[in-house]
């Protein structure tokens, strides 16, 4: 069963249609790959996946999302579960003003799950910032704001958040945007590393990266899912001649 279903999604910004019919499926434990050029709705797809664009005023959308048996659009979700359940990872990494230990519990203290106890906090602490290859340098770091550190390690820390939660799903808006190339490539060794454990969706206008870290790939245009296939196929072999002029690079 796919960790994530979607059916027939349209979403409008007022009567702007930025999402049309869009129906697709995200495989468990495998990174997905959303590619197109600015303003093709893939950002606005991967916020619809835990229903971040509720947030925004004058938004409609139709369809279904279903995460494991439940449409998420139902009457009644609960957003904040969720949300712990599909945790965002931004263009730029938000580390909260707060000490590096207070960053990767903080979803658990808001969800009334921390334990009052300093060493058990330090072992959630232990446990996610190991899952992404943080522990070794920040242990002894942890009373030390979180925005002390590299821009590279406060996005590992922003993704050890959500690790914290145990989240199952995670999503990925353009998080290497903001990072040089050697960050970058320590962000997609980590990726492929998390997608052991984790479903991951990643926005990226960076077909390259696309190309060396996703399983499956979606290229979007103009608010619709033009393709969606295995990445080889998508950067080799596309069906589609859009697909084929933006991967060549005739337009984007």
């Amino acid at each position: 069963m796919p960790a994530i279903t979607v059916k027939n999604l349209n979403l409008y910004y007022g009567s702007f249609h930025a999402l049309k019919g869009v129906t697709s499926y995200f495989k468990e434990k495998t990174i997905t790959a959303l590619i197109g050029p600015s303003g093709c709705g893939k950002s606005t797809l991967l916020r619809c996946l835990n229903r971040m664009n509720d947030l925004i005023d004058g938004v409609r959308i139709e369809g279904e999302v279903i995460i494991g048996d439940k449409n998420i659009y139902a009457p009644g979700t609960n957003l904040i579960e969720l949300r712990k359940e599909a945790g965002m990872v931004f263009q730029r990494p938000n580390p909260f003003p707060l000490s590096i230990l207070e960053n990767v519990t903080f979803g658990l203290k808001v969800h009334g799950q921390l334990p009052s106890k300093r060493a058990k906090q330090v072992a959630i602490a232990e446990k996610a910032l190991s899952a992404v290859g943080l522990w070794e340098t920040l242990k002894d770091k942890l009373n030390q704001s979180a925005l002390s550190i590299t821009l590279e390690q406060q996005q590992r820390l922003c993704i050890a958040r959500i690790v914290a939660l145990q989240s199952r799903i995670v999503l990925m808006d353009e998080p290497c945007s903001a990072l040089d190339p050697m960050a970058t490539e320590k962000i997609e060794s980590l990726m492929l590393t998390l997608k052991k454990d984790y479903t991951i969706v990643i926005v990226t206008h960076n077909m390259q990266q696309a190309a060396r870290i996703s399983d499956e790939t979606g290229f979007m245009l103009l608010g619709e899912l033009l393709e969606f296939g295995p990445t080889g196929q998508i950067f080799t072999k596309p069906k589609d001649d859009r697909t084929n002029d933006y991967i060549t690079g005739r337009y984007g």
